[in-house]
């Protein structure tokens, strides 16, 4: 089987570089391992968040310049990376993932434990939290569903209090939600957001929270709505008498879920061929060029490619392995770069800034992956699976994962026009 390029890895970054391909007529094969890190995304979409000395970022395009030479928006440029990250929305819109949000600054947001993080742009169901003097004396109403586990309202009441909101919970009991408590396994998001599939069971809702929330009170949901559409969404926003506010509730994410389903549709639609649940073992190269790599599915048949791009991940997605004494990529041996001494690799409080999260594949300027030190004519790597960057602590993952998948596949088309 032959494609123009074949991306390994099927998540955000992969996608993205996928269809930027595909919308310029190349052909392109997406392999992958299984589900991606979107389906525990919080419906945030981050750009740059905190910088290296712990500073909260509110203006991302102007922190771009202070980044160190091995960050990958310093390897696109700053000047890429902005033109890039404003083309964003209008371009998700296209495949109706409309965000939220001023791509000038960053906006902060509730997580799904109640901790206030930066966060860039938001899916349009997500309301960027206001600031302190809009929260002081303003009144909110926490809901969930009765047996529901994932989804803390006291974590979001108090951070909300802390602020000086005034807030009070309730718990909805909703005979179609709590069927679903018959197999404790099965009370999850996706589950319950199957339920408000229906009509009838939305105007329920509906109807229950008009009955518990007074005048004036914000209603903040959990974000358990929308698995195919966000008409759910907007049906609620509309029905509903107060204003509501949804918050993420642990994975799995409706929103991403979403998101994920979205793009891998308009890949596909674009004349994109997407393997799911294939795994690629192995490759075949010429000096440092990739010639084909075998996946476990395809054992008797090889992939070729003029380009390949690993989309791979960081540890998360075993893009990146940690052995006992040392980190590797695990399908081509590229190089990583990582701290030789294990000690270093980890801190012992878990809420610390992670060294190991640092560690990723080597690449040239270009993101061609290097081995031994020198730079595979045609392969890249985009994402989390790069090195330079620590996704968590910088709020930086979404916003590599998407700037670097276009600006490869900008070079790759930019490449292939010139031979």
């Amino acid at each position: 089987m032959r494609y123009d390029t074949i991306i390994i890895g099927g998540g955000l970054s992969g996608l993205v570089c996928g269809i930027k391909l595909q919308e310029a007529g190349r052909s392109c094969a997406i392999i992958s391992a299984g589900q991606s890190a979107l389906h525990f995304s919080s419906g945030a979409f981050d750009l740059l968040g905190v910088t290296a000395d712990g500073t909260e970022v509110e203006r991302p395009f102007d922190a771009l310049k202070s980044l160190p030479a091995e960050h990958p928006y310093s390897k696109v440029g700053a000047d890429g990376v902005e033109a890039y990250a404003r083309a964003l929305p209008q371009w998700f819109a296209q495949m109706g993932i409309v965000l939220n949000g001023d791509v000038e600054r960053n906006s902060s947001r509730i997580t799904p434990l109640g901790i206030v993080r930066k966060s860039w742009m938001m899916l349009d169901e997500y309301t960027p939290l206001a600031d302190e003097a809009a929260i002081a004396g303003s009144r909110y109403l926490i809901v969930n569903f009765a047996g529901f586990l994932d989804f803390y309202p006291k974590f979001i009441a108090d951070c909300l209090e802390q602020r000086g909101g005034k807030c009070r919970m309730e718990v909805l009991s909703m005979s179609a939600v709590e069927k679903l408590r018959i197999n404790p396994t099965e009370m999850r998001s996706a589950n319950i957001a199957k339920v408000f599939q229906s009509q009838r069971q939305l105007d329920k809702l509906v109807e229950l929270v008009n009955s518990k929330a007074s005048e004036g009170e914000t209603v903040v949901l959990p974000a358990t709505f929308g698995l195919s559409d966000t008409l759910p969404v907007e049906y609620l926003r509309s029905h509903c008498r107060n204003n509501l506010m949804f918050v993420s509730p642990v994975p799995p994410s409706i929103s991403g879920i979403r998101v994920q389903r979205r793009l891998q549709a308009h890949f596909v639609k674009l004349g994109g061929r997407f393997y799911a649940g294939d795994t690629v073992n192995g490759a075949t190269l010429e000096g440092n060029r990739v010639t084909g790599i075998a996946t476990v599915n395809h054992s008797d048949i090889l992939f070729h490619a003029d380009n390949y791009v690993v989309a791979t991940g960081s540890f998360f997605s075993n893009g990146i392995v940690a052995r006992s004494n040392e980190v590797v990529e695990p399908i081509f041996g590229a190089d990583v770069n990582y701290d030789t001494n294990r000690d270093r690799w980890f801190d012992r409080c878990v809420m610390n800034r992670q060294p190991y999260m640092d560690f990723g594949v080597a690449t040239d300027a270009d993101f061609r992956m290097l081995k031994g030190g020198r730079p595979f004519d045609n392969m890249y790597a985009i994402g989390s699976v790069l090195d330079g960057h620590n996704p968590l602590e910088e709020g930086s993952g979404s916003g590599v994962a998407i700037i670097t998948a276009m600006h490869v596949a900008n070079s790759i088309l930019t490449n292939t026009a010139k031979r």
